[in-house]
């Protein structure tokens, strides 16, 4: 490898904000790190995603009993990436919850996912060894599904594809609150390793429908003005649209992998280029551009192996 991975580099902690939403309604974020968020109900508690090691886990559940001690019993994972399952553990919740095509894709790749991720960003797998395995759903749904709190509604939708296929929002149509998942950003790159770029846009636009007047969205701040919510959904759009119509446009011109990461990363550099995990994410995410626009639909599995020799040939 012609240099570490610039998340390989990427060791100091952040600062954690857990921010009430509305009455019981919690969002979880870190500077950029992997958000997740909490609900709670008259007699439970329901997480949203379980962060990448239980010993991260820990972090948010020292977070909730601060303001309940009502037991935890339902985790949603809104798709099947390690750095937001493999806590599951760290909850002793009864019930996971994932759509069917997430749990297919864990079938399919989740171990290789882990390998690889772990390997690439080490501070996010903190107490790897605490991690007991792969994280399985207890229950999956397809479309929609619904679970109540009391008389409070807790909406699962499954919008379209987008950062995966899988993926997965929770929605409060009462308080008007979203978790949104990685189909929305908020001044942190998009991670489109694994992406259908192609779809990514209409999902995109299926979730700004609902309206939501506060957004917890992947990484970066929580959403709590129309403003906010605003520059996320034009940002992330802008992100997909430069990074795929770039990738696009090098391969019309014949141009190989590298020539093509090093023309879209300088193009997207000026207006994206101060966006946490930036470098971290592009060598996937043009990968995986120019797989898709050269016709490969679903996405390639990322091992630790591929990881290298991919990286190998557009930084050696």
């Amino acid at each position: 490898m012609a240099k570490a991975f610039a998340s390989q580099a990427d060791l100091e902690e952040k600062v954690v904000s857990f921010t009430e939403l509305a009455d019981g309604v919690y969002g979880y974020t870190a500077e950029g790190d992997p958000n997740a968020g909490v609900i709670v109900g008259p007699e439970s508690v329901v997480v949203l995603e379980a962060l990448a090691t239980p010993i991260l886990a820990a972090k948010l559940v020292h977070e909730i009993r601060k303001v309940t001690d009502k037991p935890i019993k339902h985790l949603v994972l809104s798709h099947y990436h390690a750095v937001r399952v493999l806590g599951a553990s760290g909850y002793g919740a009864s019930e996971i919850i994932m759509s069917q095509d997430t749990r297919d894709l864990v079938a399919e790749r989740g171990q290789q996912d882990f390998e690889s991720e772990a390997r690439r960003f080490p501070r996010l797998f903190q107490g790897i060894e605490s991690v007991p395995g792969l994280t399985w759903p207890t229950q999956t749904f397809e479309g929609a599904m619904t679970l109540w709190l009391g008389d409070r509604e807790v909406q699962i939708v499954q919008p379209g594809r987008a950062h995966t296929k899988g993926d997965t929002v929770v929605w409060l149509p009462k308080e008007k609150v979203m978790f949104s998942g990685d189909i929305v950003e908020y001044r942190s790159a998009l991670y489109c390793g694994d992406a259908y770029l192609g779809d990514w846009i209409g999902t995109l636009d299926a979730v700004q429908d609902f309206g939501a007047a506060k957004i917890v969205p992947g990484r970066g701040a929580a959403l709590d003005t129309p403003q906010k919510i605003k520059d996320a959904f034009t940002g992330t759009a802008a992100f997909i649209d430069a990074l795929y119509e770039g990738a696009d446009a090098c391969v019309e011109e014949g141009k190989s992998l590298k020539e093509t990461y090093k023309a879209v990363y300088a193009a997207m550099r000026p207006e994206f280029g101060d966006w946490v995990i930036f470098d971290h994410c592009m060598p996937f995410n043009v990968a995986r551009a120019y797989d898709e626009a050269n016709g490969l639909i679903d996405p390639k599995i990322w091992t630790a192996k591929r990881d290298a020799e991919m990286w190998a040939a557009l930084e050696g």
